[in-house]
Order: C-alpha cells, then structure tokens, then sequence
C-alpha cells in the first residue's frame, strides 16, 4: 500500500489513465475527485459491495418517475 500526504488542488495518477484530485480539506474530511476514461468503473466502497450483494440482500430502489 502507498500512503501519500497531499494538499488541497495536488493530484495523485494511478496507472497512464485515472487520476485523484484533494479538491477540499475540512478537518478530519476531504473532498477528492476521481476523473477517468468511462470504461474504467468508479463506485464508492458501500455502493460496489451493495452491487455484487445478492439480490435479496439489496435494499429495494424506489420506483422511477417519469419526467413530464
């Protein structure tokens, strides 16, 4: 694992392709932006585990409304 230290507007590249951006530091948060080509899928930890979940232990998603 690389653990790096970065400020505010410093970016960090991973491989020739994905790069983060440290876009805000409040505390003990930070606000980091992900950019990448579309084919290389970017999700949040809770949100990939809830994809890979078996169905029935997936929250039901609210229904979609159409928009008029």
């Amino acid at each position: 694992m690389l653990v790096l230290s970065r400020r505010q507007g410093e970016r960090v590249v991973i491989g020739e392709d994905v790069e983060i951006v440290v876009l805000e530091v409040h505390g003990h948060r930070v606000k980091l932006g992900f950019a990448g080509p579309p084919e290389v899928p970017i999700h949040r930890q809770e949100l990939r585990r809830q994809m890979t979940a078996p169905a029935a232990d997936c929250p039901a998603l609210p229904p979609l409304v159409a928009a008029d």
